[in-house]
This record gives C-alpha cells, sequence and structure tokens, in this order.
C-alpha cells in the first residue's frame, strides 16, 4: 500500500535528504518548508510553523502515514531557542488532521541532547562517553527538550507513535543552513587552495588527538525510515552516527589530499574558522566568477560558527549505537567517503572548484 509522508524541513540537510529516499522507496513526498526548493519526487508545501492558523491551512489536504520533523530556527538566546522551536512544534502537530490509521512523527534533534545548548555548550557536568540514550537530560534548559515535550504531549494526547533521532555533526549538502560543517570545510580548503594560505585546523588538541565520529545525511535518512518501519523502534529515542569513529589528526589530512593539498602542522593553538573566514566574503566572490560557479555569497555556503563549537569542544566524543544495533538497524558509511561524496557533489553542481 503507498504511504504518504511530510517532511517537515524538506530542503535542509537532513530533510532533502530524507524525501529523496522516500521518494525513492515509493512514497508519496510531501516537503514543507518556508521557502521550498525543487526536489525530484517531492510536493512542496509553502508554511511559516510559527503561524498556527497558517500551518493549519497549508496541512488541511494532507493525511501523512509519517511525519519528519527535520528543522529548527535558531535565536539570540536558548530562552527564545526554547520559545520559538517548542511553537514550531505544537503548531505543526496541531496542525495536521487527526490520523484516520497509524501515525508516527520522527524528531530530529541531536547530540546537544548531551552536552548542553549552545550558550552552554559543553561545560560543566557532562554524562560520561560515549553517549548512551538511557543517559538523562542535563540540569540545564535546552530546545531540545523543549521539542520532546511537545512531541510526548501530542502523542499521548493523539494516539500516534514517535522516535528521536540524535544524529552527531551531519555532512550533507544544503545550501543556505545554518549548520553545514562539510560545506564549510569544502570552501576553507578552496580558500587555501585558491590564495595560498596554510591549510590550518580551527579547533582544539582534544578533538585533534581524541576520538569523534559524524553522521552522513543519507544515513540519518535510512534511520529515519527504519524507525518508522520497525514497530520495536516506536516510541523510543536513538542516537544515530555512521558506524566508525576516527581522529581528526588523520581525517584533516584526508580532506587536505581531496583538494590537492597539504595539511598544516597542528600546534594546539585554537584558530577559529570565524577568524580565520572573517574577510573571505570578497575573496569567494572573486573565485566564484573566475571558476563560474552559481553561489558568490559566501554566508550561504559557511557556517563557520558552527564548526567552530563543533571542533573547539574540550571533550572528546564519541556516540553508542548498541540500541539500534540491537533492534536490528545495520546501516553503516565511513566518514571520509561521506565527506569525499559531499565534495564531489559540490563540485558538480558548481558550488565550488
Amino acid at each position: 500500500m503507498a504511504k504518504t509522508a511530510l517532511v517537515v524541513g524538506a530542503s535542509g540537510i537532513v530533510g532533502s535528504a530524507a524525501a529523496a529516499l522516500l521518494a525513492e522507496q515509493g512514497w508519496t513526498v510531501h516537503g514543507l518548508a518556508r521557502r521550498p526548493v525543487a526536489q525530484d519526487g517531492v510536493r512542496p508545501v509553502v508554511a511559516d510553523l510559527h503561524d498556527a492558523a497558517n500551518t493549519r491551512a497549508a496541512l488541511a489536504d494532507i493525511a501523512p502515514d509519517a511525519v519528519f520533523i527535520t528543522t529548527w530556527a535558531r535565536q539570540d538566546s536558548e530562552a527564545e531557542n526554547i520559545r520559538v522551536n517548542a511553537v514550531m512544534v505544537r503548531n505543526l502537530l496541531n496542525g495536521l488532521t487527526p490520523a484516520t490509521g497509524p501515525r508516527h512523527v520522527a524528531l530530529v534533534t541531536g547530540l546537544k541532547h548531551y552536552l548542553g545548548p549552545f550558550e552552554a555548550y559543553g561545560k560543566g557536568s557532562l554524562p560520561q562517553t560515549p553517549f548512551r540514550e538511557e543517559q538523562g537530560r542535563l540540569d540545564v534548559e535546552n530546545f531540545y527538550y523543549a521539542q520532546e515535550d511537545e512531541l510526548f504531549a501530542a502523542a499521548a494526547h493523539d494516539g500516534f507513535t514517535w522516535s528521536v533521532h540524535r544524529p552527531h555533526t551531519v555532512i550533507g549538502k544544503a545550501v543556505g543552513n545554518a549548520m553545514n560543517m562539510g560545506t564549510t570545510l569544502a570552501v576553507h580548503a578552496t580558500l587555501c587552495r585558491e590564495t595560498g594560505r596554510p591549510f590550518v585546523f580551527p579547533g582544539s588538541a582534544a578533538q585533534w588527538h581524541g576520538l569523534t565520529d559524524m553522521t552522513d545525511a543519507g544515513q540519518l535518512a535510512r534511520h529515519l525510515l527504519w524507525a518508522v518501519e520497525t514497530p520495536a523502534a516506536h516510541d523510543e529515542a536513538f542516537n544515530v552516527v555512521n558506524g566508525d569513529i576516527f581522529r581528526w589528526e588523520w581525517m584533516w589530512g584526508r580532506i587536505a589530499a581531496w583538494f590537492g593539498i597539504a595539511p598544516a602542522p597542528f600546534d594546539g593553538v585554537v584558530r577559529p574558522l570565524e577568524t580565520q573566514m572573517a574577510g573571505d566574503a570578497q575573496t569567494w566572490r572573486e573565485i566564484a566568477a573566475r571558476h563560474q560557479l552559481i553561489e558568490p555569497d559566501l554566508s550561504r555556503l559557511a557556517s563557520p560558527w558552527h564548526s567552530d563549537a563543533d571542533l573547539g569542544r574540550p571533550i572528546e566524543v564519541v556516540t553508542d549505537m548498541s540500541k539500534s544495533r540491537r533492534l536490528g538497524f545495520t546501516g553503516y558509511q565511513p566518514t571520509d567517503d561521506a565527506f569525499f561524496a559531499l565534495f564531489g557533489r559540490l563540485r558538480a553542481d558548481r558550488l565550488i572548484p
């Protein structure tokens, strides 16, 4: 039987990957965004989740079997993050007509569940790594917790099943995305190659030498679909990463080699990308013009603030996926291959030279 999906945030890194996989698997896919982009097999839905009436009207004729919430709106403080993002989830779930059959809602959050919000990121008393789902919430306000609470309340009221998915830093393609390490590093490497400056790791010694992991957008999409289709995965929260671990001192050289440059020696000094790339807007415009790239606006490709937050953490971050493995999810994605596949897509789409 054909199934219908609503992907919320379909133009983002995670949403676009989920929508593509669902369409490939034969689902009827509706992609909700404030400014939808054209995607094969995806029916655009224009809605502003900040507006309850607008959201309800946009969803009036859609009866999804599964809903995938892959979006959030960054604000100037965590208090505002909580207020705005809780309202967005509430307006979405209240805007859906009551289901005539089983419905599942999957919410994508992330490792800030364990590390804390941006205002207290990686500070204070943190749970032991590797992070496991049974580790409780931190004693700090966090918009991920507010999103979860809206999901749990609506599920209890309306009777649908749910899953929460906590990826590490996501690798994938989306122009204009607020959290995009893969494209940010591709742009950084390109700027270094084109200008001759050193390809300097921006982060901490703990990240350079310690173990870490990441999440490919395709791996996360497969995990989302698996949770919808696996009854044992309903009403559960899951970590989701690629399945390999690495050290940045190895990965940095792999990325440099792909771009044909040498990695700069690491001296233990944190040199944030926000500082390294602060004056690069005009340089990127010149590179884009010289190579006939389609996006000359550096701010729509690079999100150095977010990459700095991840690469500057003072602790090793490793994620446990035993819970998913025990329930049958066997997806695996080497992280260097995920980076290389993204870089190839960016080059093929004329976003980097």
